[in-house]
């Protein structure tokens, strides 16, 4: 029903840009509210940016302060975290989840997203 796979990481120098893309091949991708989430090494799940159906509702972690830009393409079922001004602190495996025709309000625990992607590494050097 659902199977994402993320694309786009690398490693970038702090302030640099890098812009994750999140490829689904199922049916239901424009009724999912979908997410990002991040994992540094040795630490828990973060959540990162959320993302309505239509794309017209977003919610982000505080932490991301306007420098990430989360968006979606439904007729093509990819979702994107466009991320500037890159700090090291930044530096992840990077992760997108489908809320599995989730409603409203959008969700920031883990556990409310039912399918995810492999993730993407994220390095930002010093």
């Amino acid at each position: 029903q659902v199977q994402l796979v993320e694309s786009g990481g690398g490693v970038v120098q702090a302030g640099g840009s890098l812009r994750l893309s999140c490829a689904d091949s199922g049916r239901t991708f424009s009724r999912n509210p979908m997410g990002w989430f991040r994992q540094a090494a040795g630490r828990e799940y973060e959540f990162v940016a959320a993302i309505n159906r239509s794309g017209g509702t977003t919610y982000y972690a505080y932490f991301v302060n306007r420098r990430f830009t989360i968006s979606r393409d439904n007729g093509n079922n990819t979702l994107y975290l466009q991320m500037n001004s890159l700090k090291p602190e930044d530096t992840a495996v990077y992760y997108c989840a489908a809320d599995f025709l989730g409603e409203a309000p959008l969700k920031w625990q883990k556990g409310e997203y039912e399918f995810w992607g492999q993730g993407t590494q994220v390095t930002v050097s010093s």
